[in-house]
Parts: structure tokens; C-alpha cells; sequence
């Protein structure tokens, strides 16, 4: 998968420079995105309303894709439909990572094992009987954001002008 163009985001009121010289490297948010728990996913309704919800999910550094499931009937989901556009975020609030992408629904034999597995990994004894787990996953809506950028920021006040990054891919 290619890397993504790195960028800093357009925060000079805050002291963040032009340059490159300090930015983060694409592998620190991806390693964010694996080790996260707990994911953030912002949508929004038809009537433009925000909706914000926890959701456990798996990054593909392999795909470059974020992986969840809901049920096909949750306001995520019907969302979703409407404006596939969306935001997910880890959530680690001092060493952020903010993902923008489209989400599209899927359901394709390979992707769902693949995520499966990934599930299995990472939530382990938490998702109980991996048989079960699997046929859950079938059942419910599973959607993959692919990333239009993410930026990264650092909350401390040593870092966050210096490290503050955009990436776009």
C-alpha cells in the first residue's frame, strides 16, 4: 500500500510551521490505530445532526483500511447510507489520530474473514467462541473506511506545534 503525503495542517494561529521538520511518521498513527481498543466514529444524519459513538474496530495496515460492524439498524449505520462520509479516531486523547474517509458497507467472503481475524487478535476471550464471533460478524453490517487524510496531534505543549500532521492519501 502506498503511504499517504505528508502535509501540516493549516494551524499557523497556533504556531505550527510550514515545514516539514518535526511531522510524524505515518507508522506512528498507524501504530495508534492497531494498539487502540476503543475507536470513535463520528457520522451524520440526513438533517446534517452529528453522531458520535464508541465502536471496537481493526485497522488493516495490509489494506490501509479501518474495519467495524454494527447492526444494520443503528444510527451509525443508517447514517451511513445516507453520507458515507465519516471520521474515526482512537481513543487516546494526548497522542491523537484523526481519520476522514468514506465508508461502504460490505459483506465479500475474504474481507470478512480477514476482519474476523483481525477481531479474534486483537479482542481475544472478550468476543468469546471465535465460531460464534464469526457468524455474529456475518449477521451484522460491516463497513470499511478508507482514509481521505488523518492528521496527527500531540497534546503536550513541547510537541504540538512541532509534531502537529496531515496526511493525504
Amino acid at each position: 500500500m502506498p503511504r499517504p503525503r505528508v502535509e501540516r495542517p493549516a494551524m499557523s494561529d497556533y504556531g505550527v510551521p510550514d515545514d516539514l521538520a518535526g511531522t510524524l511518521p505515518w507508522s506512528w498513527a498507524e501504530e495508534h490505530l492497531l494498539k487502540s481498543r476503543n475507536y470513535w466514529l463520528a457520522t451524520v444524519s440526513a438533517d446534517g445532526g452529528p453522531h458520535n459513538m464508541p465502536v471496537w474496530g481493526v485497522w488493516s495496515a495490509e489494506r490501509n483500511v479501518f474495519w467495524f460492524g454494527c447492526s444494520p439498524n443503528a444510527r451509525k449505520a443508517r447514517n451511513l447510507a445516507m453520507n458515507p462520509r465519516c471520521v474515526v479516531a482512537p481513543d487516546d486523547t494526548v497522542e491523537c489520530v484523526s481519520v476522514e474517509g468514506i465508508a461502504t458497507p460490505f459483506d465479500d467472503e475474504d474481507r470478512l474473514t480477514e476482519m474476523t481475524r483481525l477481531f479474534l487478535a486483537k479482542y481475544g476471550d472478550e468476543v468469546g467462541d471465535p465460531d460464534e464471533f464469526a457468524a455474529f460478524m456475518r449477521a451484522h453490517a460491516n463497513f470499511e473506511v478508507v482514509p481521505t487524510r488523518a492528521f496527527g496531534i500531540v497534546e503536550r505543549a513541547s510537541e504540538f506545534a512541532e509534531r502537529a500532521t496531515r496526511w493525504v492519501f
